[in-house]
């Protein structure tokens, strides 16, 4: 029986008097609900019935909101599967790009337009310095993956990028490899990066597509606006590369970490007492060490919330050579270029998730749990308690 604590818990004690003092949007308050809700019988289920020895076992349905802890194993390793066939055999690099400390209370008010602008200028600025032949001449393919999150869980915009290292040449003829280090300084993407991201923003504040609520107020004005731009324009933005992937397989596995990660998964946490949460983090200016850290739980469930994304925003995104559009073309050609073998196009077609559950934890819930020897067999549905109260509806013949 579970004992360790999880989101959930602590949205089931405290979100119901947290949504009374505090004004909250659909979006959060949407996710607050399923994730209290996520496999209890508020959602429904189903019955199972070992063939064998009778066993009966309930079994609940997940929320499938994309900000629960317990609701993205099984979708990353779908995406995961679906990207292998994707994969190059060459080095790829991983580049992060910040939004710096200044701009973070602006981009928490307005986080559509402002992470929007975050995927265009950087992904702007790889694709453009790539084709530049000072440094690559060729177009690359990368993944973009969006994080807003501190390990304390503090707003913190980032985006991590996968990058293929090296590029379809501009006539489709060759393929043209990097070299051992980045193929483009880190310096150049941090100055165009910032030079794209602050054009942008000052274009968006123009189009009047920028809110100033609470004390960003001030920036309303268009003085205190400039002024503002002005000093991040003279500030060293964070564009960091990390050294290459060895082969595709590390690629995966490196992916499989950041493309559905939340902003805190439960194994963090350890334990919520007299209206404290108290969960692990790594202090990463203290040379990554594990540290503890106490929150009060509205303070926690504040935090939490900061990193629901605004409803229909895309935090996973493909470019280049690896866009979709791309993908049955650009990409085929770089293959071929390459000498990988052809295969078969990825089938959309989903694999039953009893066969990916068994395939990556060993566990198969078809299996009986008390004898070992049967297998669990549909025999009712679960409908929603929030739709009908204590109602079983039989499986159809």
């Amino acid at each position: 029986m579970r004992s360790s604590p999880e989101v959930a818990d602590i949205f089931r004690r405290y979100g119901s008097e947290y949504r009374k003092v505090h004004e909250m949007p659909l979006k959060d308050m949407r996710t607050m609900r399923a994730i209290e809700t996520c496999r209890t019988s508020e959602l429904g289920g189903h019955v199972g019935e070992c063939d064998h020895c009778g066993h009966l076992r309930i079994s609940y349905n997940s929320c499938r909101n994309r900000h629960c802890p317990k609701c993205q194993c099984l979708d990353k390793e779908r995406w995961l599967e679906a990207r292998k066939n994707d994969l190059l055999p060459i080095e790829y690099f991983h580049i992060v790009f910040t939004i710096p400390e200044p701009l973070r209370a602006l981009a928490l008010r307005n986080q559509k337009v402002l992470y929007g602008i975050l995927f265009k200028a950087a992904s702007e600025t790889l694709k453009e310095l790539a084709k530049d032949p000072r440094y690559l001449g060729a177009e690359i393919g990368f993944i973009g993956v969006l994080h807003t999150w501190s390990q304390t869980l503090m707003d913190h915009p980032h985006l991590h990028c996968i990058v293929t290292g090296g590029g379809l040449s501009e006539d489709g003829k060759k393929w043209i490899p990097c070299k051992n280090s980045f193929f483009i300084p880190v310096k150049v993407l941090s100055k165009l990066f910032k030079g794209k991201f602050l054009s942008y923003l000052k274009e968006a504040k123009e189009n009047g597509k920028l809110i100033f609520p609470g004390h960003i107020s001030h920036l309303k004005d268009n003085r205190s606006f400039k002024a503002m731009l002005s000093n991040l324009y003279d500030q060293q933005w964070v564009v960091y590369c990390k050294p290459p992937f060895s082969d595709a397989e590390t690629v995966l596995e490196y992916l499989g970490r950041y493309t559905h990660r939340v902003a805190i998964s439960n194994d963090r946490l350890l334990g919520i007492k007299e209206g404290k949460v108290t969960f692990r983090y790594r202090d990463r200016q203290a040379g990554d060490r594990a540290k503890l850290m106490t929150l009060d739980a509205f303070e926690f469930i504040r935090r939490f919330l900061l990193h629901v994304l605004p409803d229909g925003f895309m935090k996973i995104r493909h470019y280049g050579i690896l866009s979709n559009r791309n993908r049955k073309t650009k990409l085929h050609l770089c293959k071929k270029l390459l000498g990988v073998k052809h295969q078969d196009q990825y089938q959309e077609e989903k694999e039953p998730w009893q066969d990916l559950l068994t395939r990556i934890t060993g566990f198969d819930p078809r299996i009986c749990p008390r004898c070992g020897e049967g297998k669990m067999v549909l025999k009712y549905f679960l409908v929603p308690l929030i739709t009908y109260c204590h109602y079983f509806a039989k499986v159809p013949p």
